[in-house]
């Protein structure tokens, strides 16, 4: 069953009984103790397919209802933006005031996003030992956790705490299976843009996450999309926190991120413009100064032509 274009996983959908019978049949071997049934593997990879884009192709109904806020939040956003300290605080008022409530029997689509599904992932996450099951179940869930509305962010919330999923995503951040390790960290991007739940996950991955980073360019085995994506998680993770900050310090990530800043410094390289933005914003926890100076990291390797560059291109 093909649902790789828009069409296609509109009609999908929209077939009755069709996501209800994919559901029904995982949470049944799920139940049994079944999760490396072969079947259970084809479900979740429709599955995964149909959360694809969700949010932006969900029938307007439901779409109007779940950005419903609820009574007596303010409506009023035009302090949002992507940048300063009040832009930030709204954001993150925004965020917990949008979450919508879920139905208890959900039906249909209305499935794909709720919180029985999300901990059915994080279960076969866990305990199914066939890639392209784990694989799957963590691409759901990045696709159910991708976007600024509120179901990203409610299905965030969810993973990270109402199922306690990120043991589960932390062990998948360390398998051989490349794939599965780089769908795990775009997951983890994903839900390290919720300012709330930065510090639990700073706490729980951040450190796997450092243990990542290739300590030097040539024979890394991590590519240069990941090791990119890592660094914009360690961004938002530490910019808007200095107790973060000197966690990624204390971990020993300095070192590794400034060798990576380094790399290719006309910034064609996606790792390298990350790293450097990543370093940029660091400096600008001025409390920390002295930590870095302690540890001999000057001021020079956080801001120079290229960091100032490539934080000022987040802008553009």
């Amino acid at each position: 069953m093909s649902s790789a274009g828009p069409e296609g996983r509109k009609k999908m959908r929209e077939c009755d009984g069709l996501i209800d019978s994919l559901v029904y049949y995982i949470q049944g071997t799920t139940a049994d103790y079944q999760p490396d049934d072969k079947a259970t593997e084809n479900c979740v990879c429709i599955l995964h397919n149909l959360s694809y884009q969700l949010e932006s192709e969900l029938p307007s109904s439901y779409a109007q209802n779940i950005y419903t806020q609820r009574k007596n939040t303010p409506t009023n956003d035009k302090s949002l933006g992507c940048f300063g300290t009040r832009s930030r605080k709204a954001k993150v008022k925004q965020q917990d005031t949008l979450l919508p409530e879920e139905k208890s029997s959900p039906k249909g689509v209305e499935s794909l996003w709720h919180s029985t599904l999300i901990r059915i992932y994080l279960s076969l996450i866990a305990k199914s030992t066939r890639n392209y099951t784990q694989e799957a179940s963590l691409g759901a869930l990045q696709n159910l956790t991708a976007g600024s509305g509120p179901m990203p962010f409610s299905a965030a919330h969810t993973v990270v705490q109402k199922a306690n999923g990120l043991q589960s995503i932390r062990f998948m951040l360390h398998v051989s299976d490349p794939s599965i390790r780089r769908t795990a960290v775009s997951l983890v991007r994903n839900l390290s843009r919720n300012a709330s739940l930065q510090n639990e996950i700073a706490r729980n991955v951040l450190s796997d996450l450092v243990s990542l980073l290739p300590d030097s360019v040539q024979g890394s085995e991590v590519t240069n999309e990941t090791t990119a994506s890592i660094c914009y998680t360690l961004y938002n993770l530490t910019q808007n926190s200095s107790q973060n900050a000197r966690l990624l310090l204390n971990t020993g990530g300095l070192p590794k991120i400034m060798i990576i800043s380094r790399s290719d410094n006309n910034m064609l390289s996606k790792a390298s413009k990350a790293a450097s933005i990543l370093l940029y914003s660091l400096w600008s926890h001025t409390d920390l100064h002295s930590a870095y100076k302690k540890a001999q990291f000057k001021k020079a390797a956080f801001v120079n032509a290229w960091t100032t560059r490539a934080y000022n291109s987040l802008k553009d």
